[in-house]
């Protein structure tokens, strides 16, 4: 079993740019697939990037890919998301995920998941 907790969520400008950690305790952390997801009020949660357990694969939303990157120190047991160009439509609590089974990337099918931060960007 892995525990997760985010931070780094704050207000920020549009075109500003914030970095989120996702601190993970517990099971190795090169076990796991990890992926970002964010659900804005009133809206579904969606998917946002994901790592593959090796590191070597990364996948993104077609909204965020350019703007947003996922990466993860082993050494320090944490995945990151640093989004930069940020819109208004990024606003949203941001969710860090662990899945046990995939291989590679995934969009669906976590097992673990942490209690969010909120990332405001204001127009």
């Amino acid at each position: 079993q892995v525990q997760l907790a985010e931070s780094g969520g704050g207000l920020v400008q549009t075109g500003g740019s914030l970095r989120l950690s996702c601190a993970a305790s517990g099971r190795t952390f090169g076990r796991y697939t990890m992926g970002w997801f964010r659900q804005a009020p009133g809206k579904e949660r969606e998917f946002v990037a994901a790592l593959s357990r090796s590191g070597g694969s990364t996948d993104y939303a077609e909204s965020v890919r350019g703007r947003f990157f996922i990466s993860r120190d082993i050494g320090k047991n944490t995945v990151y998301l640093e989004m930069s160009s940020l819109k208004p439509e990024d606003t949203a609590l941001y969710y860090c995920a662990a899945n046990a089974l995939a291989t590679l990337t995934a969009r669906s099918g976590y097992d673990y998941w942490g209690q969010g931060t909120q990332v405001t960007v204001s127009s």
